[in-house]
């Protein structure tokens, strides 16, 4: 099993943007188990009136795939890790397709996504999985397609000049 930790040594997500907190049942290039612990103190329910019970609040569905995605990104880069968002390779996101909605997570459930490798070209990547709460499957995608590139490609001409200055 592999914590936070590892997870902030291979991919560049911090704080409340940070939405994978263990993984397991790594297989570079091939797949991998993550967990996300849903929790009342999620900054999605910060706005929530003092009467309102959290346990009546879904998770909102973009952080679930959010957090698959991450999950994704985790496995595409575990043996070439990229902690640092201003440095080195990037992660982009190029598309997600057949995405399919199941069911809800409520704080106090565990998300436990489930992240195939499809196909894999130079450093572009394609993947697919499931997300469970328990035995219910709340989350399916059917491709995904992450891309890294060069920071400095990413760069507006005027930073990329004040950089190679």
């Amino acid at each position: 099993m592999h914590g936070i930790d590892r997870i902030k040594n291979t991919i560049p997500h911090r704080g409340e943007i940070l939405l994978v907190d263990r993984v397991t049942n790594v297989m570079p290039g091939g797949s991998l188990t993550a967990y996300k612990a849903v929790s009342g103190n999620e900054p999605c329910y910060a706005r929530l009136g003092q009467d309102a019970t959290v346990r009546d609040y879904a998770y909102p569905t973009s952080l679930v795939v959010e957090s698959w995605a991450q999950s994704a990104v985790v496995l595409s880069v575990w043996t070439n890790p990229n902690p640092d968002a201003l440095a080195g390779k990037v992660e982009l996101a190029g598309a997600i397709n057949e995405v399919t909605i199941g069911g809800r997570a409520y704080p106090g459930d565990v998300l436990e996504h489930r992240v195939r490798l499809v196909k894999s070209v130079g450093e572009t990547a394609i993947l697919a999985g499931e997300t469970y709460v328990g035995a219910r499957q709340v989350l399916g995608i059917g491709t995904f397609v992450l891309a890294l590139r060069d920071v400095d490609e990413l760069l507006p001409e005027s930073e990329r000049a004040l950089l190679n200055a």
